[in-house]
């Protein structure tokens, strides 16, 4: 079985830990345009972002995104 990338939940995984894009982009020390690129699924997160906004977010990197099943 694999699975896509899907939509990703980064949106609302801030508001749950009541953080701005800004603020976050300050703690990864990267421009807020490239956080507004992952929530607007314009771009998805190396394993490392990944792995350094779960640590932020105290999520998994899992919860960063919808996982589809490819079927296969």
């Amino acid at each position: 079985m694999t699975y896509q990338v899907g939509r990703c939940h980064l949106r609302e995984l801030l508001l749950k830990n009541d953080m701005t894009q800004v603020e976050l982009a300050e703690k990864l020390n990267v421009m807020p345009q490239q956080i507004q690129h992952y929530i607007q699924d314009n771009r998805v997160m190396s394993l490392k972002v990944a792995k350094n906004i779960s640590a932020i977010l105290n999520c998994t990197m899992d919860d960063l995104y919808e996982w589809i099943e490819d079927g296969f």
